[in-house]
């Protein structure tokens, strides 16, 4: 009588050399996206470069960043965001609270960010073209005019263009020219001065011509 051969393992043996997922992924690509921009520039690098330099698949570009502009955001200028998350975030109050979810989520970010971050942002638009079109088109394109949208407000692109405005000039006082006593000033204080003007950009009566 032959004895019992295991012919198979119980549990298969697990592959190794996987990246996780998640943040992992995430770090992999902005590493690997600083090296591809250096080397080739905005319009030289590739989603498929970036991707392959950092060992997945260039899907994961689109899903943990929006696309090459996103990442170019957070990996080079540094945008302390993600740009789809903060769009839900404002607009999960309804058309009522984006002036004040804006203000607040915007302050927010960049005070945990520390105001230097958004000082070399202001740099690297003033000197890099690149940078200048990417940071237009996430903050027009990809988060007011999105913003705007789920309001239903007539003239969008006005809005959005205007609400833009607001907040880069919040910014420029706060963190680089350092306005008193805008610059100190707690983030509430703000919101309740700024968010009403904001508020209007992008749900109230503009009266300006057809």
């Amino acid at each position: 009588m032959m004895g019992h051969v295991t012919t198979a393992k119980e549990e298969p043996a697990r592959r190794r050399g996987r990246r996780p997922a998640g943040e992992d992924t995430k770090a992999a690509l902005l590493d690997a996206a600083r090296a591809v921009f250096a080397e080739s520039g905005y319009e030289g690098a590739t989603v498929r470069a970036i991707a392959s330099r950092a060992g997945v698949d260039p899907a994961m570009v689109n899903h943990w960043f929006g696309g090459k502009d996103g990442l170019f955001a957070k990996a080079v200028l540094h945008v302390p965001f993600d740009i789809n998350e903060v769009v839900e975030t404002v607009t999960a109050g309804g058309p009522d609270k984006l002036g004040e979810n804006i203000v607040r989520t915007f302050l927010t970010r960049w005070d945990g960010a520390g105001g230097e971050s958004f000082v070399a942002l202001i740099r690297s638009v003033t000197t890099k073209p690149e940078a200048l079109q990417t940071l237009r088109t996430i903050l027009v394109n990809r988060i007011f005019t999105n913003v705007v949208r789920t309001a239903d407000s007539d003239r969008p692109e006005l809005r959005a263009g205007l609400g833009a405005t607001q907040m880069i000039g919040l910014g420029m006082a706060r963190y680089v020219a350092q306005i008193e006593p805008v610059a100190s000033a707690d983030i509430e204080t703000l919101v309740a001065t700024i968010a009403p003007n904001l508020q209007r950009y992008l749900t109230g009566a503009l009266d300006v011509p057809a």
